[in-house]
């Protein structure tokens, strides 16, 4: 197994585990990279990017990233509090009014960007072509109640998360998610991540593989009629619609970004060093604070695990899964089902992203994260 790129012979652990991760039978393509102090010190990729192994993995493949999406959506809305236009403590209402329906009027945002707004799915029964339909699941929202009081439970917005914040940074903006990711973030900074894809970069896109082939909810034990029963079986996808090119071109804000290591670890860099990168400075470090400020924590009602968060950012917590390996007060992070993993070290102004194409099991990640992620801890330990 080629490792191909380059990268600081300071962070070689990282470089040893990564190529474990093939030796082990874990991994069969990918990419990985780290930032440090705004400079790019890790960026390699290995392996293939289909399931017959006919195509290797090259310098600019991309590959659906999950919901390591919500990084890059979180990130448009820092660069709007930045400047005024968003307060991440006001209700949800003042951008979008008719959210306000049916005693919505006490969510704020913040409560949806640390997924305690008690709308973490559907009532009606929504599709993933509906899901490409940014309106009508907005239109959803308007006239649903929560499912509890806002800020008091915690449970995973695993799509709607999106859902919402595009809307509100669409009213604010006048722009669809992935045009202000775009036009704000990404070409000024050239980073290689989109939130709907143009067709013109689908045939580098590796072809996602879940060697399991199973529907989310089948990850779960769970009762009939329960929050996680009522989230898992209404509106959540499966990986084989993340081939079509339909789900590629829609503005999923949750779940439908593509993007490598690079491009992660880059839009990542953002929040490792203070809202600046490439001698840019998209939000100030105020705000970028904001990342991690605790919101709520406690056992998610969703995914079943202990979880804590900041505003956009999930912060390290004593669990079942690699989040607990991170003690430090100035780490955030999430990851993608099936493997991704976004993380930003504000105190070591390190930034770490990989993206890979077979999927492994657990909906946060399992044995190939928990190596990943115990080799950047050790290694942010030493610098």
């Amino acid at each position: 197994m080629e490792i191909k790129g380059s990268f600081d012979p300071a962070f070689q652990s990282i470089i040893d585990t990564f190529q474990e991760q093939y030796e082990l039978g874990l991994d069969q393509g990918s990419s990985l990279a780290l930032t440090c102090e705004g400079e790019m010190v890790v960026d390699i990729w290995s392996g293939h990017r289909d399931v017959a192994k006919t195509k290797l993995w090259e310098e600019d493949t991309i590959v659906n990233v999950f919901s390591s999406t919500k990084n890059a959506t979180s990130l448009c809305a820092f660069v709007l509090a930045d400047r005024g236009q968003l307060d991440f403590f006001a209700p949800v209402a003042q951008y979008w009014p008719e959210f306000a329906q049916n005693g919505k009027e006490k969510v704020l945002v913040s409560h949806v960007m640390s997924h305690s707004a008690g709308l973490p799915g559907w009532d009606k029964p929504v599709s993933v072509t509906d899901i490409h339909d940014a309106d009508k699941v907005a239109a959803l929202f308007e006239e649903q109640a929560v499912w509890w009081e806002p800020g008091k439970e915690l449970g995973y917005h695993a799509i709607s998360i999106g859902n919402i914040m595009g809307e509100i940074i669409k009213r604010i903006s006048g722009k669809s998610v992935g045009n202000f990711f775009r036009e704000e973030i990404a070409e000024p900074l050239n980073i290689d991540f989109h939130i709907g894809l143009d067709d013109k970069h689908h045939d580098r896109v590796a072809e996602i593989h879940q060697p399991i082939a199973e529907d989310p909810s089948t990850l779960f034990d769970m009762e009939e009629g329960s929050i996680m029963h009522r989230v898992m079986t209404n509106g959540i996808m499966t990986s084989p619609d993340a081939l079509t090119p339909e789900w590629r071109r829609a503005e999923v804000p949750a779940a439908g970004g593509h993007g490598n290591g690079r491009s992660i670890a880059e839009s990542m860099a953002l929040i490792a060093n203070g809202g600046s990168y490439k001698d840019k400075q998209l939000f100030s470090e105020e705000t970028a604070q904001h990342a991690l400020k605790e919101q709520i924590q406690g056992t998610d009602l969703v995914l079943g695990e202990p979880l804590r968060w900041g505003i956009g950012f999930a912060l390290p917590i004593n669990n079942s899964t690699w989040h607990s390996y991170f003690t430090g007060d100035q780490v955030c992070f999430w990851a993608g089902w099936g493997g991704s993993m976004s993380i930003a070290d504000m105190e070591k102004k390190v930034s770490f992203g990989y993206t890979p194409y077979m999927m492994e099991e657990g909906a946060i990640g399992a044995e190939r994260s928990m190596n990943l992620g115990k080799s950047l801890s050790d290694q942010l330990s030493k610098l």
